[in-house]
């Protein structure tokens, strides 16, 4: 898997250079390079120790030292933040389950008026998943739960159906997108589905003026705002809600984090629903042990085709194909 001059990282020594494998008296080893042209050789039944490094931007990292203190500081330092953090995350988890949050009352006329105008037949796993979402509304636990389908499953309209349910009980709900893109999309879907029904919509990002967004502000402290649908300007210090009841968190996996636990700190006793066909391998496992609850979309819409991956060497021409087939099934491309 390693390759002469990749950076590796030993558990011992810290940041090296990997410089292949050599041949010392009758065993096979790993050469490592580290700073001021030291050189450790690592037996094989010890590779285990080595593994490649993984580091933010572009950056070469600078080597260690061998025998120096540094990287055990660095270690050190790092186990204590990770059982810092997690300490937080631990009390931030104990207190949802210990408060009690708003219980939400059961669906209503209009609740289910609103369901059924849906233009489409919802598949079983969708049913079950915006079922199993308003019994945790209902209940005076927060709720914490994960919608994970696959892109076009259905995700939105869960989401869709549990803010109506939230706005037809007097609470706000928040729902935040990765981009400014995404978040307009949502805004545009929301609005479209509630437009017979009296329920203010809006938006904060980089799409709305300033004036537009102090205005927005200042309807969201008053409580004349609903339903807002933003980017992480959601979390920003100026943004005060007068009842907020449910936060949405879409594309999950696209935010760090932090970002999505300043969330909770925020709101520590608010309804959480998060959405993501690829949810981060953190969020699987609290999903997994129970700490989040889970529900999962796998049953496609009627008619809709299978998705279609396909991997190939770097073709110019093959793209341009591919593109020109889009356009003239009016398709999109990314």
């Amino acid at each position: 898997e390693l390759t002469e001059g990749d950076f590796v990282v030993h558990l011992e020594h810290g940041i090296g250079r990997f410089g292949g494998l050599q041949r010392v008296g009758r065993d096979e080893v790993l050469s490592i390079e580290f700073a001021d042209e030291a050189k450790l050789y690592v037996p094989l039944e010890q590779a285990y120790l080595v593994s490649r490094y993984v580091g933010v931007g572009k950056k070469s990292p600078p080597l260690s030292s061998l025998g120096d203190t540094k990287w055990t500081r660095a270690k050190k330092n790092a186990a204590a933040s990770i059982f810092d953090y997690a300490g937080k995350m631990l009390a931030l988890q104990a207190e949802r389950q210990t408060h009690a949050g708003h219980a939400f009352a059961p669906d209503g006329k209009w609740q289910t008026e609103f369901e059924h105008s849906f233009p489409f037949r919802e598949t079983p796993d969708q049913l079950k998943a915006i079922i199993d979402t308003k019994i945790d509304m209902e209940r005076s636990q927060p709720m914490d739960r994960l919608i994970c389908g696959d892109v076009g499953f259905g995700k939105t309209e869960v989401a869709i159906r549990a803010a109506f349910k939230a706005v037809m009980d007097g609470k706000q709900v928040a729902l935040l997108a990765p981009t400014t893109v995404l978040a307009q999309q949502h805004f545009e879907v929301f609005r479209q589905r509630m437009l017979d029904y009296p329920v203010r919509i809006e938006m904060l990002s980089r799409f709305r003026s300033q004036s537009e967004q102090k205005k927005v502000l200042q309807l969201l402290r008053e409580g004349g705002v609903d339903i807002v649908i933003g980017t992480h300007r959601l979390i920003s210090g100026d943004v005060v809600f007068k009842n907020l009841g449910l936060v949405v968190i879409d594309e999950e996996q696209r935010f760090g984090v932090l970002h999505k636990e300043k969330f909770k700190e925020l709101f520590k006793l608010v309804d959480v629903l998060t959405l993501s066909a690829t949810p981060i391998p953190r969020t699987l496992y609290l999903s997994l042990v129970g700490v989040k609850d889970m529900s999962t979309i796998e049953t496609p819409p009627l008619n809709r085709l299978p998705v279609e991956t396909v991997v190939s060497g770097y073709d110019e021409r093959l793209i341009r194909d591919a593109i020109n087939r889009e356009l003239e099934r009016q398709g999109q491309i990314f």
